[in-house]
């Protein structure tokens, strides 16, 4: 009987689910066009699979191991199955050898199914439960059910083994595990993320994030896409859930519902209204039209009424994802809070076993809020105003930008015209603390011997908050004007203090030069270039500042930008005692200045910067060395618990900048002598 029904429980399972899959495709292409390399994406997939993929998956390895197991041992077990069961290939030792290789594929996916019920049997809050409950049950239904009856294939069972009631019990158990793993991965249910998670590696809208090396962990890839502002026919961002491409919807629909997003999101955590696995289902919800209310996992804090209630919120394809403010209940997909609440530290894509682009999506609904509805909430419109008014956030004079270097006599890009490192001061010189980490970096720099010049008054702002608002077109108006400055001038690098200017100019400003014209120099952060200089032997240092000091990597310079090692071998130069905080390098927790989140102020039950101050106070340093101008701003608003002693903040320039020995290489930066140039040559290569 079970040589009856096996096959065509088989061939029924994938017939449903081929037409589950061209329904969840008609779904995803809703979206926007969005050219893909089809067969070189999908002949990419097992190593985007198994090198990219893992690499962040392998960072728990319990649960890699699991999912090696299950993942592995299913597709291996049907795979068999299809061609011992379904189609009966093979005869004598050739189907001896297939029925062997597929009850260890099924013992392997059952071993690996055990584990996943242990998870499941006390689950951590991020975890999405409701449906999520039942997978363990029918992974084992699945790999129990098939090892059962490939029994008799391998001659252990006689082949009429236990009659049809055995049969008919047996087929149950197996139905019960294709209609989970099978049918429900392309209709819906916990398995939907194996089928639309294959074809997001396939189709992914940021292919180089991918590597190309054997044993590669992947590349970085984290400038934002720009909006061709010429495109009449393009939205200003998005509305609806359908202004997405169509991969992004793709890359909403591969969501596991892990919570490791939710994990690590700091505004989740300040208990602001925002939690980036929620938001993510919303889109889902959106794309395929209906309410939350099935949703099964940790729903928007809220701090005026706790835990947001699911079933709130609704949505269609082509309906608004936030409620216009004329709208009668106020509600759709999401609450505007919700995308202001990000910080846009990426802390949830560095940890998305899927590789789904969280910040992404999150700007672009943040576009079409400011710039077709100006709808900026908080100070977030003044700032902007300010910028397209003065070219800074804080609306001074731009006359008075070099007003605090008085006495410094720092040279101009436009007396020398050439010098082997353009100064980028950003903004910070308009504030009174940067303006101490501006010094000490001059004092540096000079200490070493290093031919700089800064722009003075033509340098503008970045850009880099008015692009995190959602205002592209006055980021990129920025990003020409000071495209055509630099292009006036010759200079071999880029130094900068500030991670946000660092990010923008090496990564998102190449997409607006002039067509024939790149950047051709390299941008650094000081912490590097500080190192470089270290270890090129030009900066001669006296060690002997705080003992225990902890370091806070800042998030556009770590998981933007990947550079974790400089800043903690300058401390090291130092001979100072460094304590990693429990939550470092990639997994650090943003100090909360990024995303223009300082003016648009979103409330929530904590701040940001106190919980980050509490990780600070945890390792018992005296010092906090920071390498951005907004975490030093944010760290030192933060006010120590009663009876608690007050952590200093020092910027990585300060700290070198104290420690300089009392006889500089160099008292000056120009003009620029044959010895000092191949130095800094030195230095750059």
């Amino acid at each position: 009987m079970l040589d009856i029904l096996l096959p065509i429980l088989l061939f029924s399972a994938l017939a449903l689910a081929a037409v589950g899959a061209v329904r969840r495709i008609r779904l995803w292409r809703q979206g926007r066009p969005s050219p893909v390399p089809v067969l070189r994406g999908l002949a990419a997939v097992p190593r985007r699979y198994l090198v990219d993929l893992h690499h962040v998956v392998a960072r728990d390895k319990v649960m890699s191991n699991t999912h090696v197991a299950t993942a592995g041992g299913f597709v291996a077990a049907m795979g068999l199955a299809i061609v011992v069961h379904g189609l009966g290939l093979g005869s004598g030792w050739v189907s001896g050898v297939l029925g062997w290789l597929l009850l260890a594929a099924s013992a392997t996916m059952f071993a690996g199914s055990l584990f996943v019920a242990r998870r499941r049997r006390d689950p951590p809050a991020r975890l999405s439960k409701g449906p999520w409950m039942r997978l363990p049950k029918s992974l084992m239904a699945f790999s129990l059910g098939i090892f059962v009856v490939t029994l008799p294939a391998v001659g252990v069972l006689p082949a009429d083994a236990g009659g049809w009631l055995v049969a008919l019990v047996l087929a149950a158990v197996v139905t019960w595990g294709l209609a989970e793993l099978v049918f429900g991965m392309t209709w819906g249910g916990p398995m939907k993320h194996a089928f639309a998670g294959a074809l997001h590696l396939a189709f992914h809208r940021r292919p180089e994030r991918f590597s190309t090396k054997k044993g590669s962990g992947g590349n970085r890839s984290t400038g934002l896409k720009a909006l061709d502002l010429e495109d009449d026919q393009a939205p200003l961002g998005v509305e609806t859930p359908s202004d997405f491409t169509w991969n992004q919807l793709l890359g909403f629909d591969a969501c596991v519902q892990c919570g490791r997003c939710e994990a690590v999101c700091p505004a989740f955590a300040a208990g602001q209204p925002l939690n980036p696995k929620k938001l993510i289902q919303d889109m889902v919800v959106g794309m395929a039209g209906g309410s939350d209310a099935h949703y099964a996992g940790s729903p928007y804090p809220s701090p005026e009424r706790g835990d947001q209630p699911v079933g709130e919120h609704h949505g269609t394809p082509h309906g608004p994802i936030v409620a216009p403010a004329s709208t009668k209940d106020g509600k759709a997909l999401v609450d505007a809070e919700t995308l202001w609440s990000c910080t846009t530290c990426r802390a949830c894509v560095e940890e998305c076993p899927m590789m789904i682009e969280h910040v992404d999506a999150i700007v672009d609904m943040r576009r079409h809020l400011t710039l077709e509805e100006g709808a900026t909430p908080g100070k977030g419109a003044e700032v902007i105003d300010n910028l397209i008014v003065t070219d800074n956030p804080g609306g001074f004079d731009p006359g008075g930008r070099l007003n605090w270097a008085a006495d410094l006599e720092l040279p101009l890009m436009a007396d020398v015209e050439r010098a082997e490192v353009l100064l980028w001061l950003g903004d910070g010189v308009f504030d009174m603390r940067n303006q101490r980490t501006l010094r000490a970096l001059v004092k540096v720099l000079r200490a070493a011997g290093v031919d700089f010049a800064v722009l003075g008054n033509e340098e503008r702002d970045s850009g880099d908050v008015a692009r995190r608002l959602g205002d592209e077109a006055t980021f990129q108006s920025l990003a020409r004007r000071n495209i055509a400055t630099l292009a006036q001038y010759r200079f071999d690098c880029v130094v900068t203090c500030d991670p946000h200017s660092f990010h923008v100019l090496k990564n998102e400003y190449g997409a607006f030069y002039p067509e024939g014209q790149a950047s051709d120099y390299p941008v650094w952060h000081h912490s590097t270039f500080i190192n470089q200089l270290i270890e090129a032997g030009r900066l001669r240092l006296a060690p002997g500042q705080a003992a225990r000091v902890t370091y806070h990597d800042p998030c556009y310079l770590g998981r933007y930008n990947g550079e974790y090692e400089a800043p903690r071998a300058v401390l090291r130069a130092l001979g100072v005692e460094l304590v990693e905080m429990q939550r470092s390098g990639y997994r650090s927790r943003c100090c909360g200045g990024g995303g223009g989140a300082p003016v648009t102020d979103i409330p929530g039950k904590q701040r940001i910067p106190d919980m980050r101050m509490g990780d600070v106070r945890e390792t018992q340093a005296e010092q906090v060395v920071v390498g951005c101008p907004q975490c030093t701003a944010m760290f030192e608003g933060v006010v120590p618990p009663a009876g608690d002693e007050e952590v200093a903040v020092k910027d990585i320039a300060e700290m070198v900048a104290a420690a300089l020995d009392t006889t500089p290489v160099s008292t000056s930066s120009t003009p620029r002598d044959a010895s000092t140039a191949q130095a800094t040559e030195e230095v750059m290569s």
